[in-house]
């Protein structure tokens, strides 16, 4: 009897293999975490953080970055790698690089005590109670960040804590818009044929 106690575990190892097996085929292999990227940025109306209250104000996630480009960081009081990836949004910030926040299923009193005790790097703030945004966006956990261009496309992602001070430089390189070509006058010769 014994004996047969020892094959509970492996008839378990089994059964979790199938199981897995079988998920890994019904999913979509078309799906990707980065599949946001070159898309605009979703149009996601959320309360700004004012003090530690939501609103009363709120503004489109789109337009938050005021035709600028902008560095969305998703972030959360609970956060531990949040935390730690605080000391390169405050060198973003430093560096004059604008980043807007979204407090995502966080209590905004937890949010501005984190923000008190951590120091402010975001431009404005955005309130994202129920993760409306974070499902918008594709967030399959915080922290993540989102590199938008001035045209309000997301032009890069980085998933997890921004800890690499590359990384960081990376996203905040991604935003700058090369100049465009002003447009040239063409010389008409003043006849028409």
């Amino acid at each position: 009897m014994n004996r047969w106690f020892a094959l509970i575990p492996l008839a378990i190892l089994v059964a979790l293999t199938v199981l897995f097996v079988g998920w890994s085929l019904k999913r979509d292999p078309a799906f990707k975490p980065d599949a946001i990227v070159g898309k605009p940025v979703p149009e996601t109306v959320l309360p700004i953080l004012t003090g530690d209250a939501a609103g009363p104000g709120q503004v489109d996630l789109k337009t938050s970055g005021v035709g600028r480009p902008m560095i969305v960081n998703v972030f959360a009081s609970w956060c531990a790698p949040c935390r730690a990836e605080h000391p390169q949004l405050m060198r973003l910030k430093a560096q004059g690089v604008p980043v807007v926040g979204i407090a995502y299923k966080d209590d905004p009193v937890a949010t501005r005590a984190f923000l008190d005790e951590l120091g402010d790097p975001y431009r404005m703030i955005l309130v994202d109670r129920e993760g409306r945004a974070g499902l918008d966006l594709g967030v399959s956990g915080v922290p993540e960040s989102f590199a938008v261009d001035a045209m309000g496309k997301v032009v890069a992602k980085a998933s997890g804590p921004l800890i690499d001070p590359a990384e960081a430089d990376r996203l905040a390189a991604a935003i700058q818009t090369p100049p465009r070509p002003l447009p040239s006058a063409q010389p008409t010769s003043g006849r028409e044929g």
